[in-house]
C-alpha cells in the first residue's frame, strides 16, 4: 500500500482528534474576534493549502458576511506593498508552517496592525511562532508528498472557525463519520480507476463549497498521475472551456444536491449531448443518473458538509489511478514535501 493511500485511510481519526484538540481554543479565539471590528479576512496559502483556503473563502463569507480575500503573496514578497490591515484578520495556511512567503505575509500583516492566525500541522513551526494564534491539524507527520489528511484537516479547521465567528450552525461533528462512509467506496474507486488508466487530459468541475475541491483533485491528478487537469466552476465552463469537449473527453464532477445542483444538471445535460465521459462524485441520484459513471454518497444530506466526504473518493481515485498507470504516488517527479518560495 502506498503512503498516500495509507494516509487517506487515516482521515476519520485525524478529523476526530482535530475537533477534540482545537474546539475549545477556537471558541475562545472566536469570542475575541467577535469583539474586534474586523472589516476583511485575508487568507494566504500555496498549493493544496491554497485549495483549502479557497473553500474557506466561500464558507467564511457565507457564514460571517465579512468579505474574504485570497492573498497574492508576491504583492508583499516581490513588490513590497504596504497594505492597510488594521481591521483585518489574516490567516496563513501551511501544512509544514515553513512556507517562506506565507510567513513573510503574516509578519508584514502583523506590522500593519492585523490580527493573525496560523493553520498548520506543525506546532513547532516558524508559522506557529509568528502568528498571534495557531490552529493545529492533529494529523501526525504527513509523509506522502501529495497532501491528503492535512488538506481535510485544514478544511475542518475552517468549519470550526466559521462556527465560532459566524451566525450559521454548522454540524461539523458529523464529518468524521461521513468520511468513514466515503471510505467505503474504496473498492469501487479502485475498479473505476482501471477504466481511466490511459487518461492523459481531463477537466474537473466544482462550484460553491466544492470549488476548492475541483482545484485540489486537479492538483492531485497532475502531481501523482501526470494527467493534465484543468478546473472550472460549472457556471464558468459554459463561457469558453466547453469548446474543448469532444466524444469521450473525461470530465470529473463534484455535484452535490443543494443550491448548485441545477447548474450541475444543466452542464451534465450539455456534456451528454457532446458524448463526454462524465464521472460524478455526488449525493444526488439525479446527477448520478446523468453521469457516465458516479460515486454516490447519499449519507451526506447537507451541502455545507459535502467537501470533505466528497474529496475522499477523489483522493482515492488519484492514488489508484497512479497505481493503474504504473506510477508511484509517493515519489512524484521533480517534487519535494516542503516547497519554499518567495
Amino acid at each position: 500500500m502506498s503512503q498516500m493511500l495509507s494516509e487517506i485511510l487515516e482521515q476519520p481519526d485525524v478529523l476526530r482528534r482535530t475537533i477534540e484538540g482545537e474546539r475549545d481554543k477556537i471558541t475562545k479565539i472566536g469570542d475575541f474576534i467577535r469583539q474586534k471590528e474586523i472589516d476583511v479576512i485575508v487568507l494566504v496559502a500555496r498549493g493544496s493549502s491554497d485549495n483549502a483556503a479557497l473553500f474557506g473563502r466561500y464558507l467564511l463569507e457565507v457564514t460571517t458576511g465579512i468579505p474574504v480575500s485570497l492573498s497574492a503573496p508576491s504583492v508583499f514578497t516581490l513588490y513590497n506593498a504596504k497594505l492597510r490591515l488594521r481591521r483585518a484578520l489574516v490567516i496563513g495556511v501551511s501544512q509544514s508552517g515553513e512556507g517562506v512567503d506565507i510567513n513573510l505575509v503574516l509578519e508584514r500583516a502583523k506590522e500593519s496592525g492585523a490580527f493573525t492566525i496560523g493553520i498548520t500541522n506543525e506546532a513547532g513551526s516558524t508559522m506557529a511562532r509568528i502568528a498571534d494564534e495557531t490552529l493545529l491539524i492533529h494529523a501526525g507527520r504527513e509523509k506522502s508528498v501529495a497532501a491528503t489528511k492535512t488538506y481535510t484537516g485544514q478544511i475542518l479547521l475552517f468549519y470550526l472557525l466559521a462556527a465560532a465567528i459566524g451566525d450559521q450552525r454548522l454540524n461539523y461533528h458529523q464529518i468524521p463519520d461521513l468520511t468513514e462512509k466515503a471510505l467505503e467506496l474504496k473498492g469501487e474507486v479502485q475498479q473505476l480507476a482501471q477504466r481511466y488508466a490511459f487518461m492523459e487530459n481531463c477537466v474537473v468541475v466544482g462550484r460553491g463549497m466544492n470549488y476548492g475541491n475541483s482545484y485540489e483533485l486537479a492538483l492531485k491528478l497532475m502531481e501523482t498521475c501526470y494527467v493534465v487537469a484543468e478546473r472550472f466552476s460549472s457556471a464558468d465552463f459554459f463561457h469558453g472551456p466547453l469548446a474543448i469537449i469532444g466524444r469521450g473527453f473525461p470530465v470529473v464532477f463534484f455535484g452535490p444536491s443543494g443550491v448548485t445542483e441545477q447548474s450541475s444538471i444543466d452542464l451534465l445535460n450539455r456534456l451528454k449531448e457532446l458524448h463526454a465521459d462524465c464521472l460524478s462524485i455526488t449525493n444526488s441520484p439525479h446527477i448520478a443518473e446523468l453521469s457516465s459513471n458516479s460515486l454516490l454518497i447519499p449519507e451526506v444530506t447537507d451541502e455545507f458538509l459535502t467537501p470533505i466526504p466528497f474529496i475522499i473518493p477523489a483522493q482515492l481515485f488519484a492514488a489508484y489511478l497512479a497505481e493503474a498507470k504504473g506510477l508511484d504516488p509517493d515519489a512524484p517527479r521533480s517534487l519535494t514535501k516542503v516547497t519554499k518560495t518567495i
